[in-house]
């Protein structure tokens, strides 16, 4: 992929799939990709059923099972592939460690620090997160706060499957797992919300489902 060593896109460009490069899978899915700073990342949610050696990874989970599954999971929301077509899947953190590697070869799932070039790329937390965004409120309920998608990044909020098996929060929050682990029981995430402008670090248990991006090596 030598393009990438010489892309440069305008922000008006960033935001028009025409001029993009894409990434597939093992599944065939494919994905656009999105320079930000000296960064690329993959412009949507990832929604592989499947390692990079092919390795199916678990998914259909009861909600009983689901809080006490310690390896790696996914689930569409709500169970729905409508849900998945658009916002991807929702993974356990023990997917995102999984030796196997969820991303495709040549690209993994970002840490906290990757994670922090970012939002330093953009200015500073209280304003990246709107940078982020997909605007409108297509897919972002109103008010969709301060949402320009100046980045490219076209965050998607596809909401979380949490340590309880509940599915929550599509359409107002975008949680994004990050490689980066606090202790034995959490890990580190980002969030975005439809009220707010900021882009938010947390921590949350690894039994919770998140969406996904692939940064490239």
């Amino acid at each position: 992929m030598t393009f990438l060593n010489s892309l440069t896109l305008t922000a008006q460009e960033k935001n028009s799939s025409e001029f993009l490069p894409t990434i597939s899978d093992i599944d065939g899915n494919t994905y656009k990709i999105v320079e930000i700073g000296q960064q690329y990342w993959m412009q949507s949610n990832l929604k592989v059923s499947r390692y990079r050696n092919g390795d199916s990874i678990p998914t259909g989970l009861l909600d009983s099972i689901w809080p006490k599954f310690t390896k790696g999971a996914a689930a569409q929301y709500e169970n729905k592939f409508s849900n998945e077509s658009i916002y991807g899947k929702l993974y356990n953190w023990y997917a995102v460690n999984d030796p196997r590697g969820l991303c495709p070869e040549g690209w993994h799932i970002p840490t906290n620090s990757e994670w922090n070039q970012l939002i330093n790329q953009l200015g500073e937390k209280s304003v990246a997160g709107g940078k982020m965004k997909a605007k409108g409120t297509n897919f972002w309920k109103s008010p969709n706060k301060k949402a320009t998608n100046e980045s490219g990044f076209l965050a998607l909020p596809g909401g979380c499957r949490n340590e309880e098996g509940d599915f929550s929060s599509l359409n107002i929050i975008a949680f994004f797992w990050s490689r980066t682990e606090s202790n034995f029981d959490k890990a580190v995430f980002w969030s975005l919300i439809n009220s707010s402008s900021s882009v938010i670090k947390y921590e949350d248990y690894k039994s919770v489902g998140f969406s996904v991006r692939c940064l490239k090596d």
